[in-house]
């Protein structure tokens, strides 16, 4: 399997967010990462669902934050019209209404990838096999 592990907004959000009850394992995990040097992916519906949520909930400052010095960080998978009807294919099998798009299509990079560890704190990862951070 890959050295890469895959980036998730639920990650993203608890890092950057000094309320959350996640965020001392966000900021521990994150620096573990950054010590081992693992590469860290995402793909371009993370960001846009990631500088979405930071802004809403926690500002723009935390957004911008995300984009000066998380993003950067990344290999981004930007998200063409295959890559996006593989992860709508996946999101309809599934059937669950709980289940995003983002994250489907998520799995289907790790998938390709042959990423089996997410940094994420959504369950979902987890359920779909993955190893979650």
């Amino acid at each position: 399997m890959s050295e890469e592990v895959f980036l998730d907004t639920s990650a993203v959000f608890a890092y950057l967010s000094p309320g959350d009850s996640r965020h001392p394992k966000a900021v521990d995990a994150f620096a573990r990462l950054g010590a081992r040097r693992a590469p860290l992916v995402t793909t371009s519906y993370v960001l846009v669902e990631s500088y979405a949520l930071l802004a809403r909930r926690l500002g723009m400052a935390a957004a911008r934050a995300f984009g000066e010095h998380i993003a950067p960080l990344c290999d981004v998978l930007w998200v063409d019209a295959a890559l996006q009807d593989e992860g709508f294919e996946a999101w309809i099998e599934r059937g669950s209404r709980h289940l995003s798009l983002v994250d489907c299509v998520s799995f289907v990079v790790m998938n390709r990838r042959g990423i089996d560890s997410a940094f994420a704190y959504d369950d979902d990862f987890a359920k779909a096999g993955f190893l979650t951070l």
